[in-house]
């Protein structure tokens, strides 16, 4: 399936949000952006190079409104992240996948169409498992920082159904990330010069390294989900990154996730479980029939 993809992209959007963690110490958020963005981007010129493949593309400005409204989200989370308890910005970032199941009920609707409440269900069932494992809370004069957060959720949905249309129409992952990468690159620039370079060390332009192509690779399996898997059962698989930063905390942060925590991971695990099995199931019930209608035609 391809949906399982999202569990490799959720590892290691984990693994580079500890990294942008140790980070941000050391780097301003536009910096940040700007490195990871360049460094995906000249990645995957130096593949188109090396395959001789094109970049050119009939899909141009939906690359381009890709790139903006996913940027704008990074760049949200990333100063939620600065402001609120990191639990709390966690949580607002990951009501992405519920805005998404409503866009999925919205376009049913409104065409008319059959509204899988099953695995939205499932969806918000692994939301309660987020909130139970990260807790937020924030103090009034921190509601902006909160709102924001909120919004990169919103503006991320929107990033990952246009990443699903692109898939749809043919575009390769590889381009999708990178021109997603590029726009990237060229906000985060943007940014940096009002704000200002940092002088690098040996330990931190290494780190930058790590957080760029775990980021790259991420991207890459994150298109792969939305674009060719089941969208409400990649955006409930999503939830796993919580999962694999909690370990990640406890392993190197020395973090400590009490007991309604584990509740809350065992909920997301069961959760996720539960769409992949039920897709799973309806493909197979999928694939009978089509075969019993050929047998008798």
């Amino acid at each position: 399936m391809n949906a399982l993809w999202m569990v490799v992209a959720s590892l290691l959007f984990a693994v580079m949000g500890a990294g942008v963690k140790v980070a941000g110490r050391h780097y301003a958020v536009t910096e940040i952006l700007f490195y990871r963005s360049l460094i995906g981007a000249v990645c995957l010129y130096a593949f188109v190079r090396a395959r001789g493949v094109s970049l050119s593309t009939p899909y141009a400005r939906m690359h381009i409104g890709r790139g903006v409204v996913g940027t704008m989200a990074v760049a949200l989370w990333f100063h939620a992240t600065t402001v609120l308890p990191l639990g709390t910005a966690l949580t607002l970032n990951y009501t992405s996948p519920l805005f998404l199941a409503l866009l999925v009920v919205g376009i049913a609707l409104r065409a008319g169409g059959r509204i899988d409440w099953v695995l939205i269900g499932t969806v918000a069932i692994g939301f309660v498992g987020v909130i139970l494992v990260l807790q937020p809370n924030f103090a009034p004069e921190q509601a902006t920082a909160a709102l924001g957060g909120l919004v990169s959720g919103v503006l991320s949905a929107a990033a990952y159904w246009q990443v699903k249309e692109l898939g749809e129409r043919g575009e390769p992952e590889w381009r999708i990330v990178f021109y997603f990468s590029l726009i990237g690159a060229v906000l985060g620039l943007l940014g940096t010069l009002l704000t200002g370079f940092t002088r690098h060390t040996p330990s931190s332009a290494l780190l930058l390294v790590f957080i760029g192509i775990s980021t790259l690779l991420a991207q890459l399996a994150m298109t792969r989900a939305y674009g060719r898997g089941r969208t409400l059962t990649a955006a409930n698989l999503q939830f796993s990154a919580v999962v694999f930063a909690s370990v990640l905390g406890v392993t190197l942060f020395d973090d400590r996730i009490p007991l309604i925590g584990w509740a809350g991971i065992a909920v997301i695990i069961a959760s996720g479980i539960a769409s992949t099995a039920l897709t799973a199931r309806r493909r197979a019930l999928r694939s009978v029939h089509t075969q019993d209608s050929v047998n008798q035609g």
